[in-house]
């Protein structure tokens, strides 16, 4: 399997329209909201995440399955995937440029919580959640 190919550009697709509305949200929280950095950054993800889900498993990977179990992976990797973005990105910025004021640090981390997600994301959905299984319903056709 390539991890890169087709279904990869319309990831970053999806990723787009996700970028827009989620750290659209987030942004607008923090700057002008005064919402903290947590809380920006979630309400980027659970608007996002709900987004990401439909359009990748519809039109990204076009997956037909229709599991509760996938659904539970899905919302676990978008846990998992924050968590590593967030958290790291954070404690990389605030090592790097301590010498900057916590409103830089803070929109320099969520920018690069913004990439280090998406490369963590997509390889959880393709890998993992929307991955092919023999004997699904995509399994034939994806194999093309």
């Amino acid at each position: 399997m390539k991890i890169i190919d087709e279904k990869l550009f319309k990831f970053l697709l999806v990723g787009v329209i996700n970028t827009i509305v989620g750290a659209g949200i987030m942004f607008l929280l923090y700057n002008f909201f005064g919402c903290s950095y947590w809380i920006s950054s979630i309400f980027n993800y659970v608007a996002g995440g709900i987004c990401s889900y439909l359009l990748n498993k519809f039109y990204t990977f076009q997956n037909k399955e229709k599991s509760f179990i996938q659904i539970l992976e899905f919302i676990s990797l978008l846990v998992i995937s924050y968590l590593i973005a967030y958290i790291g990105a954070k404690f990389l910025i605030y090592k790097i440029l301590s010498q900057y004021s916590t409103k830089i640090r803070d929109n320099i981390a969520m920018l690069t919580g913004e990439v280090l997600y998406t490369i963590v994301n997509y390889l959880g959905q393709r890998l993992v959640v929307f991955k092919i299984k023999p004997n699904s319903k995509n399994s034939k056709e994806d194999l093309r």
